[in-house]
């Protein structure tokens, strides 16, 4: 679990780099988050810099939800929140791949990924339900 956990940090770590070497290539200045709409329909690097920025942005919504159920599921679950936690991660890895690619529809190739965070989210409150009953 706290080698996922580490794995993840570095990943999310990745996608950041990702974004901020892009930038220069697609020439949009900081402290602008993103090239704005005509700019990227008219250039492909900017469309692929909003991708890049848009798939990091993405990832952390919900990283601080992911590393709190797989840290509390690999307490109880120490073989199957990684096995969940590294599809999760490999998920995210699909998903930045097609996001990036230039057409945003292809993120799709991630969305199985969230057998990994929906699993952690049940194996965390099956742990919290069993917490609630063994208490009455």
């Amino acid at each position: 679990t706290i080698a996922v956990s580490v794995f993840s940090t570095i990943l999310v770590s990745v996608l950041g780099h990702k974004v901020g070497a892009y930038r220069k290539v697609a020439g949009v200045p900081l402290p602008q988050m993103y090239a704005d709409d005509a700019e990227a329909k008219s250039d492909q690097k900017k469309m692929i810099f909003n991708c890049k920025q848009r798939v990091h942005q993405n990832t952390l919504e919900g990283y601080t939800s992911f590393l709190v159920t797989l840290l509390v599921s690999g307490i109880r679950y120490p073989v199957a929140a990684p096995v969940l936690g590294m599809i999760w991660c490999f998920g995210r890895m699909g998903y930045s791949y097609g996001y990036t690619s230039g057409n945003p529809e292809r993120r799709q190739l991630g969305a199985w990924g969230h057998i990994g965070d929906f699993g952690l989210l049940y194996l965390t409150g099956k742990i919290a339900y069993d917490m609630i009953m063994s208490s009455l």
